[in-house]
């Protein structure tokens, strides 16, 4: 270990943190309810990507830190960037469902930027349940500019995250009503409780934590990770009632996806109705989205012109964002989009 370095990191955590938290410069081009559009300052004027989130984790995760950014990297790479940021989730949004986000607020951020773009098609890369929601939209309005469907640690398989299979047996004996009351009572699922489950299925890196510090304190790059993640962390955001209550019965319950269909109340969207190329990406060591969870979606496609599945390093945030990120996942992002 390096004693300079490590004095220098210890003298840049009293400071204030070593992590450069800036966000990449970016403009409003477009706002409604759940919906800021932005388009990131740089890039060129090829095809544009528009990044999507999932409901509860901040849009900043695809801008976690200056150096481990894939919004910073897609720019670099020459490529016009977007971003859909949905905002902070209300007690007063608790009626909102699922519909909201596949016939308002993704529909409309799509045009927004393919308009903005001179009317290019729009490459869209998504992370976990912003992937879902993606192949959703796109399956439902074929017609919307899109160009391809880039997705993250997307699982469409419930029965294959051995992380909630002790739960099912409980949820078929109570009837599915056994969280019902609670996200009734709540409007959703608050922000603190969405955090404390995402931070419980890392606890084994929790607990190790201090040691890995001591291990890397001369390791600028390994701290100022560790202090992105952790400001992620501490700005989850809730889930609106009725958006929980649909993931929760028909998504994990009847586990409607994976056989590529989804009830909405009656309305049938199926999967089959996506015609553009798809990216399914499946973390190595994901605990919420393992891979056969994910790898289940290639069977699900079968209108699209072409599927590719692959593999990277990381659990659900790291295989997105994590530092081995840049060298694997986003390689394989800048393969699929091709040319800026």
């Amino acid at each position: 270990m390096s004693l300079a370095a490590a004095a220098a990191n210890v003298a840049g955590k009293l400071r204030g943190g070593v992590a450069d938290l800036r966000p990449v410069p970016r403009t409003l081009i477009d706002q409604g309810p759940n919906r800021s559009v932005y388009r990131m300052h740089g890039g060129g004027d090829g095809p544009p990507v528009l990044l999507v989130p999932p409901l509860a984790a901040p849009a900043l995760c695809f801008d976690l830190r200056r150096g481990c950014s894939l919004a910073e990297h897609l720019v670099e790479q020459g490529r016009r960037t977007y971003l859909v940021d949905y905002g902070t989730v209300a007690f007063s949004d608790r009626r909102l469902g699922v519909e909201h986000w596949i016939d308002e607020v993704l529909p409309t951020a799509i045009r927004k930027v393919s308009e903005d773009s001179g009317g290019q098609d729009v490459r869209v890369v998504a992370w976990c349940l912003g992937g879902l929601f993606s192949l959703l939209t796109a399956a439902d309005r074929p017609s919307l500019p899109i160009a391809s469907i880039a997705t993250i640690a997307s699982p469409v398989d419930f029965t294959a995250i051995p992380l909630i299979a002790p739960f099912r047996p409980l949820v078929a004996a109570t009837g599915g009503h056994l969280l019902t009351p609670f996200y009734r009572l709540l409007g959703g699922a608050p922000s603190y409780v969405v955090g404390r489950v995402f931070w419980a299925t890392g606890i084994d890196k929790e607990i190790t934590k201090p040691l890995a510090i001591l291990r890397n304190l001369d390791d600028r790059d390994f701290l100022a990770q560790l202090e992105a993640v952790e400001h992620l962390m501490d700005n989850m955001l809730a889930y609106p009632g009725r958006t929980f209550g649909q993931l929760y019965h028909r998504f994990f319950r009847a586990n409607d996806l994976a056989d590529g269909e989804l009830d909405l109340n009656g309305r049938i969207i199926s999967l089959s109705g996506v015609r553009v190329p798809v990216l399914v990406v499946a973390g190595e060591s994901d605990t919420i989205a393992p891979r056969r969870a994910v790898e289940r979606l290639t069977d699900l496609l079968p209108s699209a012109p072409s599927v590719d599945f692959v593999v990277a390093p990381g659990g659900h945030l790291g295989v997105l964002t994590g530092r081995r990120a840049r060298t694997t996942t986003w390689a394989h992002l800048d393969a699929f989009l091709g040319g800026s």
